[in-house]
C-alpha cells in the first residue's frame, strides 16, 4: 500500500494510483545506475501525442511545491496536482514480452488511446 507524505499530525492518505511490485522493482534497478542517486520517481500526464494526453516518467532530485508524495515500499514518487486528476485509479506495470519491454499504465478513465498505444483521451 502506499501513503503520501504529510505534516506531523496531519492524515496519511491512500496514493491514488498503484504500482505493482515489478514496477516499483524496474524503477528500482534504473534508479541504482542513476549518478547522482534521484529522490524519487516523478509520474505525470503531459499533453500530447495523437489522442491528446501522454504518460511522463523521469526521476527527481526534489519534489516541487505543489506536488503530492507517496512512498511505495520506501520509493517516493512525486505527482502534480494536474496530473493527479487524470492519475486517480491508474495501476503502473512494468511488462517483458518477447517483443517489448516496459512500463504500462492501465486507466480506468481513458475513454481511448491512439493506435501505438502511448497517447490517450478521457
Amino acid at each position: 500500500m502506499a501513503t503520501t507524505t504529510v505534516a506531523p499530525g496531519q492524515e496519511t492518505k491512500k496514493a491514488p494510483l498503484t504500482l505493482t511490485p515489478q514496477a516499483i522493482a524496474k524503477v528500482r534497478e534504473i534508479m541504482a545506475t542513476q549518478d547522482p542517486l534521484p529522490a524519487g520517481l516523478r509520474i505525470g500526464v503531459v499533453g500530447g501525442g495523437c489522442s491528446g494526453f501522454q504518460y511522463s516518467m523521469a526521476f527527481e532530485n526534489q519534489s516541487g511545491m505543489m506536488d503530492k508524495v507517496y512512498s511505495f515500499d520506501d520509493l517516493k514518487v512525486f505527482i502534480d496536482a494536474t496530473s493527479l486528476v487524470y492519475l486517480n485509479g491508474c495501476t503502473v506495470d512494468y511488462v517483458e514480452t518477447l517483443e517489448a519491454a516496459g512500463f504500462k499504465f492501465e486507466n480506468p478513465q481513458v475513454k481511448s488511446t491512439c493506435g501505438c498505444g502511448s497517447s490517450f483521451s478521457v
